[in-house]
């Protein structure tokens, strides 16, 4: 049986990469082993993706102290956090440490629990440190609370000047199999604001998984994350994406924003200036 769903193997195809694909898919699995519970344990941040009771594609930043996503089980995890979609809604997680330039993906269903949620995986898999950007953990704010958070339909200047000089964010993207949490990085500037409501970047080369843009191939609904790691706010879009793949062998994703969200000082946590991740490309003319 294959891992991968309809559309990654579509994707996968037209770019080529079918058979190394098929190779990186190995290490997809259904189980959680003690270096990756381990890993879990140390985080103090985890991305969410789903799909909300409106259909709306949520990426949403939890965080807590470490030890608060945990693994209970070879293939469940427990987090300590509310559930910000229905029980029994298909997720996909993130953990991903800026200290050490590692990540990992669990995918599988959410369910409702004495401490928060719980995860029942259906994919476990780690990734390369491509496009991860370094960054030191200063001593959490514990004096500031997360302000009221802003709704809107469009990008603020503000909105629009913080996703110019991001280096990072995170991309969910939902499937009939489930969903999914994804991670893009660059130097500031790789994501580009057309308008208020429309941005773009490239996508670069990856693990030929191609599971954000398989998942895009049969669903637009996307929702996207940026961070500003000094502060803590956080600005969430959700909205549709479509990919162009180019002759030359370039691929552009173009995202219109539907709804934005700006919570200030929305996480704790303080980062500190980063050191670039030296896969990153120049930026496009």
């Amino acid at each position: 049986m294959d891992v991968y769903n309809e559309g990654s193997l579509t994707v996968q195809q037209r770019v080529g990469v079918r058979d190394l694909a098929a190779h990186v898919g190995r290490s997809i699995g259904t189980g959680i082993r003690p270096v990756a519970a381990a890993f879990l344990e140390l985080q103090p941040m985890l991305v969410l993706a789903a799909a909300d009771a409106e259909g709306r594609v949520l990426c949403t930043l939890l965080t807590g102290t470490p030890g608060f996503v945990r693994a209970t089980g070879p293939h469940t995890i427990s987090v300590a956090a509310p559930l910000p979609v229905p029980a029994g809604t298909p997720v996909g997680t993130l953990a991903l440490d800026p200290r050490t330039r590692r990540r990992m993906r669990l995918n599988g269903l959410a369910r409702p629990s004495a401490r928060g949620f719980t995860v029942e995986a259906d994919e476990v898999f780690s990734n390369c440190p491509k496009y991860l950007q370094k960054r030191e953990l200063y001593a959490p704010d514990t004096t500031t609370p997360p302000g009221t958070p802003r709704h809107a339909t469009a990008l603020t200047p503000g909105q629009t000047a913080l996703v110019r000089a991001a280096d990072t964010f995170f991309i969910a993207t939902v499937a009939p199999d489930g969903a999914d949490a994804g991670h893009r990085g660059g130097h500031p500037g790789f994501v580009r604001v057309e308008s208020p409501t429309e941005l773009r970047w490239r996508d670069y080369p990856g693990n030929a998984m191609f599971l954000t843009l398989g998942n895009l191939e049969t669903d637009d609904r996307a929702g996207l994350l940026f961070l500003d790691w000094r502060t803590g706010t956080t600005v969430r879009l959700t909205g549709r994406a479509r990919t162009t793949y180019g002759p030359d062998g370039v691929r552009t994703t173009r995202f219109l924003v539907e709804r934005t969200v700006e919570t200030p000082y929305a996480s704790p946590l303080r980062w500190s200036h980063p050191e670039y991740s030296p896969a990153n490309p120049p930026l496009d003319p």
